[in-house]
């Protein structure tokens, strides 16, 4: 059973800083990519950062230089690193993978609030 639990979201004021993990289990974790995406209220889901089992990285240009995505595949777990948080990057934080005939997965969010 594949599970995804993302932890580590919270309140901050502008300009402050998130960590957030996500916890995977049921996967073989190294071999896949992991991605986070968000989802602002009235809005559509949107891609964040992902990360590729070599450690390749992406990034929207919004979080570009801001937020750093990474992996430690030994705890099975990715992270996203948020600096500089701004208002606009209030939402929920969604980890997500795709496996192979199986689809997509996702975890079950966790928000993040930034205060002006």
């Amino acid at each position: 059973q594949v599970q995804l639990v993302e932890s580590g979201g919270g309140l901050v004021q502008a300009g402050g800083s998130l960590r957030l993990s996500c916890a995977a289990s049921g996967i073989i974790f190294s071999i896949n990519r992991m991605t986070w995406y968000r989802q602002a209220p009235g809005k559509q889901r949107e891609l964040v950062a992902t990360i590729s089992s070599g450690g390749g990285t992406n990034y929207a240009d919004s979080v570009k230089g801001r937020f750093t995505i990474s992996r430690d595949n030994a705890k099975s777990t990715v992270y996203l690193q948020m600096n500089s948080l701004r208002p606009e990057d209030t939402a929920v934080y969604y980890c997500n993978t795709e496996l192979a005939r199986r689809g997509a997965y996702w975890g079950q969010g966790t928000q993040v609030t930034v205060s002006s």
